[in-house]
This record gives structure tokens, C-alpha cells and sequence, in this order.
């Protein structure tokens, strides 16, 4: 007997589907369950009818478990997307012992402004969390009570795996983390502490350390880093590969060439200004950010200086898809590395651990990529 929500369909529908299924034209079923959704409110028993398939089994296929074979949860997926179902999360909870969810917690203060580089990061974060239907949990804390929150938000069950950002030499949060009984995974490196921890960071070291060497290469000597904030490990190792480039080939470091602060526009263009008023001022610049290269090209224009000829300029993409280097005015050369690419890595590696779907690695360490543009040549003489 036709189930009463197929009957209502229309039984044309509901003989075409069971047809399609037996052939296993996937797609063809698809455009079946187009006919039929639009009519109802599709629940876990009438999507496993549909299918032909138990509710245990559709179920299995939601939630990831590896003895539901790859046809199936093709299936599966696929009906979902096409009905629009959506389980519901408290018998999900119930029965797999999952929230479904990824927590972060997110300092908050005044002072502390918003992150362009933490909001691409967080795209691809979702874009991997929307493809298994997870979800976010942020919880927002003062900057002195992050560990307290994490622990708070571990321990509520409202989260299956937590991740953590702006990491600080020898942080505190990553040996919490450690003592918690929940999947995590940090995006950088700590500095002074033992790397035994899940991470994924890129090489900083070595990003600064050739985008320095290509600066001395091509005759520039005194060289000019606008950074980000110094207790934050990514900008301690950019500063130290380019120290070390430096060293290498027996340059000092003017330290009144050094700036940290908030990666913004303005950060940048007041460092410049300010190395540019200098007495004798850098032939070149290394930036942490395009978001700070933005600033100090703006400062470079207003003193009537050619960007790539009177001054060189080296930034670290993150791939911001609103501040393209190649569409500045003088197109800038950069270190590359994505970081939504790095958030949708670390969801995916979460929602692994979280699902016991396939082994991942417990430590990335990215080298990025040097593309050279307009905006370095070599350095102008004396």
C-alpha cells in the first residue's frame, strides 16, 4: 500500500520514483522528488519511503557512518537537497550523541575591532561545515576569561569539536584545550611550547624569509616591515624570517623600521608615513597584509613616489576576494596562501574526527607561494 503523503503526490510520481531507483539513475530520481516536494514537509520516515530505504539506513547516511556504501549516501544527499529535508537536531542528538555543531569563542572588547582576515577565514570554515549540515556555535568573551569560556562551552554538550585562533607565545588556551576531552584543532603555532597539539599554520618563517632575500636581491638594503600585532605568533615569525634574510647576508635591522599593530588600512598608511618622513627612508617595504599594503600605497602616492621604481613593496596575500593585488594600481608582489582555504581545511579535518570518517593528519605546516609583480624592482640609487 502507497504511503497517504505519496497518494497525495500522485501515485504517476511515486511508480516513476520506485522505477528510476530500481534502473538507479540518480539524477532521474532527483527530478522525480522535484515533483513531489513542493507539497510537503518532508520528515526522516516519508524521506526513507521515498527512497526505499529504512529509516536506520538514511540515518546512517546523514550522519556519516563508514558501513553505509558511497551509492547509497550519494542517495541520500541527494534527496536531501532536492526535498530540502532537515533532521531534526534533538533526535539527531539523541541518537548519534552529536550536536552537530563547531565551537569558537571570540574575544570581544572595546578596542578591539573587527577582522576582515578572521571573517574570510570563518567563510570557508562554513562553506566545509555546510556541505556535512553543521552548524556554528560562537560564543563571544572578554579577552581575560577565553579559557573559562572555552571550558564552559565544552562542557555544555552544545559542541562536538572546538577550534582556536590568534594564538600567543606559549598560550595558555592551547594546554586547556589539551586537558579537555574534545576534539580541537589551532590554527597557527604557539611559540616557546611544545608542538604537540593539532595544528594547520602556514610557513611564516620562510614566506618572510624569501620575500626579504628577493628584496636584497635586487640591491634593496634598508628595508622597512609593517607587521601585525607582536604578541601574535604568525607576526613573531615574519619578523624572524626576515631578520633572518638580513643576517644572512650581513644587514643590520634598523628597529625604527619596524611597526606592529591591527592589520588595518590606517595602521599601514601611518606607518608609512612615517618611515617615509625618516632622513634617510626605506627603499622598501614588506607588509603582513594586502589590508596593509592598501594604507602604505596610498602613503607612498601621496609623497609622489613610483610604486616598483623609487620604493618596492612585498605583501602577504590571504586571498581576499575584495583586495585582489593584481588590481592595485601598481599590482603588488605577495606571499600567497588562502585563508578560507585553511578554514575549510580545518572544518574538514574537525567534522573527520567528529564523524571517525578517515584518518587525518594532526599537524600542517603550508608553504606559501612568491609571485612576483610591478611593485618590486631594484632598489634606486643613491
Amino acid at each position: 500500500m502507497e504511503p497517504n503523503f505519496l497518494v497525495a503526490a500522485g501515485s504517476r510520481c511515486y511508480k516513476n520514483l520506485r522505477a528510476l531507483r530500481i534502473k538507479g539513475k540518480i539524477r532521474q530520481e532527483i527530478k522525480a522528488l522535484w515533483e513531489i516536494a513542493p507539497i510537503m514537509n518532508m520528515n526522516l520516515k516519508q524521506l526513507a519511503a521515498m527512497l526505499g530505504l529504512s529509516q536506520t539506513t538514511v540515518s546512517r547516511a546523514l550522519n556519516g557512518y563508514p558501513e553505509v556504501n558511497a551509492e547509497t549516501r550519494e542517495r541520500v544527499l541527494a534527496a536531501v537537497k532536492a526535498t530540502g529535508y532537515r533532521p531534526n537536531r534533538a533526535a539527531q542528538r539523541l541518537a548519534t550523541g552529536r550536536a552537530g555543531s563547531i565551537g569558537l569563542v571570540m574575544p570581544v572588547a572595546p578596542g578591539i575591532d573587527s577582522d576582515v582576515h578572521f571573517g574570510e577565514f570563518l567563510a570557508g570554515l562554513g562553506e566545509e561545515a555546510v556541505r556535512h549540515d553543521f552548524h556554528f556555535v560562537i560564543n563571544p568573551s572578554a579577552p581575560d576569561e577565553e579559557e573559562a569560556t572555552f571550558k564552559r562551552l565544552a562542557a555544555s554538550g552544545n559542541v562536538d569539536a572546538l577550534f582556536l585562533a590568534y594564538v600567543r607565545a606559549g598560550d595558555p588556551r592551547i594546554t586547556m584545550l589539551k586537558s579537555l576531552s574534545i576534539p580541537f584543532v589551532v590554527h597557527g603555532r604557539a611559540v616557546d611550547q611544545p608542538e604537540d597539539y593539532p595544528f594547520l599554520d602556514i610557513d611564516n618563517t620562510a614566506a618572510f624569509h624569501g620575500a626579504t632575500r628577493l628584496l636584497i636581491q635586487l640591491g634593496h638594503r634598508r628595508i622597512a616591515f609593517i607587521n601585525g600585532p607582536p604578541d601574535l605568533t604568525f607576526a613573531m615569525r615574519r619578523l624572524k624570517g626576515m631578520r633572518r634574510a638580513m643576517e644572512e647576508h650581513g644587514l643590520p635591522v634598523d628597529q625604527d623600521l619596524i611597526q606592529h599593530a591591527f592589520m588595518t588600512d590606517e595602521h599601514g598608511h601611518r606607518a608609512m608615513q612615517r618611515f617615509l618622513a625618516r632622513d634617510r627612508p626605506p627603499t622598501a617595504v614588506l607588509c603582513s597584509s594586502t589590508v596593509i599594503a592598501l594604507g602604505a600605497v596610498r602613503a607612498i602616492n601621496m609623497a609622489g613616489l613610483r610604486l616598483g621604481v623609487d620604493i618596492s613593496l612585498i605583501a602577504h596575500d590571504d586571498v581576499l576576494p575584495m583586495l585582489k593585488p593584481e588590481n592595485f594600481s601598481v599590482p603588488l608582489t605577495t606571499t600567497r596562501s588562502s585563508l578560507r582555504a585553511a578554514g575549510s581545511r580545518i572544518a574538514a579535518r574537525l567534522i573527520s574526527r567528529i564523524l571517525k570518517n578517515g584518518e587525518q593528519p594532526d599537524q600542517e605546516l603550508w608553504q606559501t607561494e612568491l609571485i612576483v609583480r610591478a611593485s618590486t624592482g631594484p632598489a634606486p640609487k643613491p
